[in-house]
């Protein structure tokens, strides 16, 4: 390889680092920004199933009503995961993420953070730690 080539590669080198490093930073800007926006109670992300956006305010949206329903059959019932999430049409993993979203007590969670939630709880945090407990004692993985 001859030093002109060899002067290239080192450029080209250089040039990546840099290209990275700026990654870097946008993805921390955004990590801040998102951490920022749920520490004040708003969601970071797409509405859970029962919620919906209303300008970006975060409303209980078309299958709210069924949120505490899912809840409740899963506490109540000796129904297999995958017989409760064929009942409403979601997958194993969609309903397990489901049962353990916070968004349901009005909570925010990001990066492992709970934060108050600026939007209507669907359900009590009553029957949401019943559920983690029962999910804990048949010991299925939450997701998320």
């Amino acid at each position: 390889m001859s030093d002109n080539e060899l002067e290239k590669l080192r450029k080209e080198n250089e040039d990546l680092k840099k290209q990275i490093e700026k990654f870097k930073v946008l993805k921390d800007n955004q990590k801040k920004g998102m951490t920022t926006k749920a520490s004040k109670g708003n969601p970071v992300s797409r509405p859970a199933w029962g919620y919906k956006f209303e300008g970006k305010k975060l409303i209980p949206g078309e299958h709210s009503y069924q949120v505490q329903e899912v809840f409740h059959d899963f506490l109540n019932k000796d129904d297999s995961l995958t017989k409760l999430a064929k009942k409403y049409g979601f997958s194993v993993n969609g309903l397990k993420k489901i049962l353990s979203n916070y968004t349901y007590i009005g909570k925010v969670k990001f990066d492992g953070q709970i934060h108050q939630g600026s939007h209507q709880a669907l359900i009590s945090s009553t029957l949401f730690n019943h559920v983690q407990n029962k999910l804990e004692k048949l010991g299925i993985k939450k997701n998320g």
